[in-house]
């Protein structure tokens, strides 16, 4: 079975997928966390995003893996830095450019065709697996979703503004909106769930309640 939950920075995706996965036994890919991959090997190597013939050379190099919930860099887990607010700032630089997006959401299907999952991201309803038994797109304030963002970086012991984080997220949403390949937006049949004034657990049970009313693919 196919779970897709997409939605903006902030909109709580990584929390509530993984959450969800974990209730359903189903396998979480968290495809964010893929795309920060990608953009901490590319600042480390100082390959910016104009450079296409580097990235293209050095793409089939890129080995990402998920180990124990935790995202690898080849050996190295990286799972605090692809979380700095440096990577929050330049993510949406390479996430655009079809290249990447290509490679990425090829390894995504892959996985999705193996077990059963819940992946998270910004094009997983539309154009990952559009063949989801299950679609969700979250959503919440500017506000809200800067509030928590600059919780989560507290959290991990980096120092950002509200103002600034709130303009970045802004930022973000205006790229991956309106990028060529793949934008963020709304799967038609997708169910929205505004999480402004939702607890986690409150959107939790929105989402287990409707994947209990649907009947998994034989396919």
């Amino acid at each position: 079975m196919q779970i897709a939950i997409d939605g903006p920075a902030g909109s709580g995706k990584s929390t509530i997928a993984k959450i969800v996965a974990q209730k359903m036994g189903f396998t979480y890919i968290d495809t964010g966390a893929m795309y920060r991959g990608v953009t901490l090997y590319f600042l480390e190597h100082h390959v910016e995003p104009g450079d296409l013939p580097e990235i293209k050379a050095r793409l089939g190099r890129i080995r990402l893996d998920f180990k124990e919930g935790r995202m690898h860099l080849g050996e190295r887990d990286i799972s605090k830095d692809i979380r700095s607010p440096e990577i929050n700032r330049r993510v949406s630089d390479y996430a655009r450019i079809p290249e990447i997006r290509l490679a990425l959401q090829k390894q995504q299907r892959e996985i999705a065709r193996k077990k059963s999952v819940v992946m998270d991201g910004r094009d997983i309803g539309t154009y990952v697996l559009p063949q989801a038994e299950v679609k969700v797109f979250l959503s919440a304030s500017d506000e809200e979703r800067a509030r928590r963002r600059q919780r989560d970086l507290l959290e991990r012991g980096y120092e950002a503004s509200f103002e600034e984080i709130l303009d970045n997220l802004k930022q973000r949403d205006a790229i991956d909106s309106s990028r060529a390949h793949s934008p963020l937006k709304k799967a038609p049949e997708a169910h929205g769930i505004d999480t402004t004034r939702m607890s986690i657990a409150e959107v939790v049970a929105e989402i287990i309640s409707i994947i209990g009313g649907v009947e998994p693919c034989s396919d």
